[in-house]
């Protein structure tokens, strides 16, 4: 019976240490590879100081939520939630809100991706005057 209460224990303790792991391989492959910033330092020194050190943990970081960047910038949360929706407002950083947190990320990375959608698809070897002419003959399907 004792035998059997302590392989008890172990088992759980095998069961937990596996959910562990499990939300600890979840978190690390939701991380992106942080972005590179290229950035003239012209323009960061154009931000001021409390604003450029939110920026830059952001920009080390990738994408994170104002519990991270305050961990790591050793800020009170809610004054760096300021900062970011601050940076926000100013078109530096985008905001995503996922369920209840909101993450925060570069602004260039959504430029970036919102630049490839929306660009017209034109064929160069298109004439475009018989469109213009014929429009009714192309377009009366």
């Amino acid at each position: 019976m004792v035998r059997r209460s302590i392989f008890d224990k172990i088992f759980r303790e095998m069961q937990q240490i596996h959910f562990r792991l499990d939300d600890l391989e979840r978190s690390l492959s939701r991380l992106n590879a942080p972005a590179t910033l290229e950035m003239s330092e012209a323009k960061l020194i154009s931000l001021s100081d409390h604003l450029r050190k939110t920026y830059m943990t952001v920009a080390s970081v990738g994408e994170c939520d104002a519990n991270r960047v305050s961990n790591l910038t050793r800020r009170c949360r809610a004054l760096e939630s300021n900062y970011l929706n601050q940076l926000c407002r100013m078109g530096w950083l985008n905001k995503n809100k996922v369920s209840k947190k909101t993450l925060f990320r570069l602004a260039a990375d959504m430029k970036a991706s919102k630049r490839l959608v929306g660009q017209p698809v034109v064929s160069p070897n298109i004439s475009l005057s018989p469109l213009e002419t014929n429009f009714r003959k192309y377009f009366s399907e």
